[in-house]
């Protein structure tokens, strides 16, 4: 197997500017227009105003997601500042713990 397929390191800052003007130009079009109408967030499922939806990338970009249709999601501020560089288990695995403490 090739070092490669092993190569577990963050990416670079170069391709994490990259992935985020591929962002920016995502939230541009009408298909993020779409994706933000109904103005639900995809981790709290709360209504919020479509404007004030952030967009959240589920695999981070710092551990190696890319700025694709299938990686991006409307979140609203206050789960995206939770989440920061969370994968989705572990966000998962924190949404338990808040739910086992107000319990």
């Amino acid at each position: 197997m090739s070092r490669e397929f092993f190569d577990f390191d963050a990416p670079d800052e170069s391709e994490i500017r990259r992935q985020r003007a591929i962002a920016r130009d995502l939230r541009k079009s009408r298909w993020w227009q779409q994706k933000t109408a109904s103005g639900k967030c995809h981790f709290c499922r709360k209504i919020f105003p479509f404007k004030s939806l952030t967009m959240d990338h589920l695999l981070p970009l710092g551990r190696g997601g890319r700025s694709t249709k299938d990686n991006l999601v409307p979140c609203c501020k206050s789960c995206n500042n939770k989440k920061k560089s969370m994968l989705p288990l572990e966000w998962e695995a924190y949404m338990e713990t808040l739910k086992g403490e107000s319990e």
